[in-house]
Formats: structure tokens, sequence, C-alpha cells
């Protein structure tokens, strides 16, 4: 797949190991080279700091927070990232953030579209 995502670096903020390891599988095939996976905020803090992300995805609910204050802490030390939500309780996000969100359980087409939008915006 050639797009904007080839050879880039991501970060995958998810507290279910079965999951984070799917979307690590579907970043690649989408041409992604690398992915840290993380499962609570200062993590995702620590983890952005030390190898910048191309792109993040975050699930709402994770260890000591949500993915909305883990993507909140990065940009504030970042600036702007690319990312998206992969969540099971997308209405926790309703007006909350304009980024893209991927409902569980994750398609390879809606993770696809996501991450498209996510680098458009």
């Amino acid at each position: 797949m050639t797009d904007p995502q080839s050879g880039r670096h991501a970060l995958i903020i998810e507290d279910e190991m079965l999951i984070a390891l799917e979307v690590e599988s579907l970043l690649h095939d989408f041409g992604f080279v690398s992915c840290d996976i993380v499962d609570n905020p200062a993590d995702a803090v620590k983890s952005a700091l030390a190898h910048r992300p191309d792109l993040v995805t975050a699930d709402m609910r994770i260890l000591g927070g949500t993915g909305v204050d883990a993507v909140t802490a990065i940009t504030e030390k970042l600036g702007p990232v690319p990312h998206i939500y992969v969540t099971g309780n997308p209405d926790m996000l309703a007006g909350r953030t304009a980024a893209p969100i991927v409902d569980k359980p994750l398609s390879r087409r809606a993770l696809a579209e996501a991450c498209k939008r996510a680098f458009a915006a």
C-alpha cells in the first residue's frame, strides 16, 4: 500500500494486548515500519518523547486515565500529531474530539479510512 503512512512510526495506546497486536498488525500492513504499545497516559508520553510518532491510536478507556488524556499530554509536549481513537466506547468521545473514531470490534477498512482522515486533517 503506497500512502502517506509508508515508513512511519505509530504509538498504540491500548490496555487490551490482543487488540493492540491487531492494530499493530494492520498498521504494518498499511506501511508503518515500527509501533510502540503502551497501556497508560504516563507511558504514552514517555514513549512519544523517546520516539516521536507519526500516528497515535488511542483507546478511550486505558489504565490510569483515558486516551484523550494521553493524546492531550502528548500534543502539549510535541505539538500536533495525527491521531485516531479505537474504542468500544465511541459515545464517550461525542463532542470531545474531531479526530477519527474507529469502533470496536476493529475492521481493517475502518482503520485504513481513519488513518487517511487523520493524515488529511
